[in-house]
């Protein structure tokens, strides 16, 4: 009976947010009416059954089919979109040199700020005065650390040429289908080929070239209408993610590590800071970039996805920032899968400051510092080789300072709650690169940036 009546409740929910569609809302208005509700839902189920409920788990079970299910649906287009839109770029701009110019500025904007994103988690857990000793170790921690040990070999097995080496698209197909962590790297460079390849037959072969260049559109124009439609239940599955979150969440363990939770989100916020600042260099308002971007981070936020979230990305980038399609492309993929500010460069960087002390290493001798700040960016860049994000940045990371890598599982309980934070910096990062890039090469639409977002915000009702 009560997960019925916790289900009908959700329904009532989903229908507040379908009316809010209908009356063409601002699709920011409803993110963020849909983020409310699962702050509210997931809490009062969490007042009224108490954590660990069985009810909440049964309730949750149901409500995931909504928040999966739209995760799913933004990974079933991230290969179409960025193949479609990555060859579509090349042959409208008709210039495979750029293609140069835009890879190598936003993986050298990406490697630059996740090695700032160190140094600012170093300050920050020095701060804080963050240290691993004292922290309870349960049977969860002590269970994450065997299996992180247990990971070590295949890390320390993965060369920095077997990372590169990954990236290529041996079987495009295979790539597709999302078969390997580097897949999305690699489906970028397949389809850079065959636009490249594109652009040699519309020159040599006029007639063949109008062809290619027509399906070329007309594949753009389908994928991005399906693109549409699917950004068009954000709303709900940010409502579904937030309610599994808030509901599922162990507030003890929170505040036992209460400590550490404040530090990331001081650092995360100083890395976001940072970003604003960066793009204010090149002429971009920080205020207004910021009021755009914010719908995209929110559902960072919620779905703990860089790569579900790239979409959406893409589509702001295009949308409202007025970067263009390539750029922002390149950027939005390299930035899901290398150069993490906040899961590959701010993360490793505070559990090297919190363990340094129990090894006896002064965190705050200016040798060590410099070593990490340097072995964390190196390692960014190969975070896709092995995949797993965050937990394998700080496997590689402390692995090179012969750190103890047990150590990173005291964090577990709270691990979910600073994902949230991470993954939202991780995609202000790719955007970041993606605005810089297009400022920096001219391949930017200012008025898109500097018209309001009433009538284009406004989603698509498939």
């Amino acid at each position: 009976m009560y997960l019925v009546i916790n289900l009908a409740l959700f329904a009532l929910l989903i229908g507040f947010l379908f009316k809010q569609q209908k009356a063409e809302y601002t699709l920011s208005r409803q993110v963020f009416t849909g983020l409310g509700f699962g702050v509210i839902f997931g809490g009062a189920l969490q007042l009224v059954y108490g954590d660990g409920s069985p009810v909440i788990t049964d309730t949750l079970d149901y409500i995931n089919i909504v928040g999966a299910g739209y995760v799913s649906l933004l990974k079933m287009i991230i290969m179409p979109l960025i193949m479609v839109s990555i060859i579509g770029a090349i042959i409208k701009v008709k210039d495979s040199g750029s293609l140069g110019k835009i890879s190598g500025l936003s993986i050298g904007i990406l490697l630059a700020t996740t090695a700032a994103s160190a140094l600012i988690g170093i300050l920050v857990s020095n701060l804080f005065g963050l240290s691993a000793e004292g922290i309870v170790q349960g049977a969860r921690e002590i269970a994450r650390g065997e299996v992180l040990e247990t990971r070590l070999s295949s890390v320390e097995s993965l060369s920095f040429a077997d990372m590169i080496i990954s990236f290529f698209p041996g079987n495009p197909f295979a790539d597709l289908a999302g078969s390997r962590p580097t897949s999305t790297i690699a489906v970028v460079i397949f389809s850079a080929f065959i636009g490249v390849a594109g652009l040699s037959v519309i020159r040599n072969q006029p007639e063949l070239g109008a062809s290619f260049e027509k399906f070329i559109n007309i594949a753009q124009e389908v994928v991005r209408t399906l693109v549409r439609m699917v950004l068009s239940l954000t709303p709900y599955g940010v409502l579904a993610l937030m309610s599994k979150v808030v509901a599922g969440s162990n507030y003890d363990d929170i505040l036992s590590l209460i400590n550490f939770v404040t530090a990331s989100y001081v650092g995360l916020a100083l890395i976001l800071v940072m970003h604003l600042v960066l793009v204010s260099f090149v002429g971009v308002n920080p205020v207004r970039y910021l009021k755009k971007i914010l719908p995209v981070l929110t559902f960072a936020f919620t779905s703990r996805s860089s790569a579900g979230t790239i979409p959406l990305n893409v589509d702001t980038q295009v949308k409202k920032l007025g970067n263009g399609e390539g750029v922002a492309n390149f950027s939005a993929s390299f930035g899901a899968t290398m150069g993490q500010n906040g899961c590959a460069g701010l993360y490793p960087a505070m559990l090297a400051v919190m363990i340094a002390p129990t090894i006896g290493i002064n965190p705050l001798d200016p040798g060590f510092m410099l070593t990490l700040i340097a072995i964390v960016t190196i390692s960014s860049f190969g975070i896709a080789g092995v995949g797993g994000g965050a937990t394998f940045a700080a496997l590689i990371v402390l692995s090179a300072l012969d750190m103890p890598v047990a150590l990173a599982g005291l964090l577990i309980s709270i691990e979910p709650l600073i994902d949230m934070g991470r993954t939202a910096v991780n995609v202000s990062g790719a955007m970041t690169a993606g605005t810089i890039t297009s400022r920096v090469l001219g391949q930017a639409d200012s008025s898109l940036f500097d018209a309001d977002d009433d009538s284009d915000n406004k989603p698509v009702n498939a």
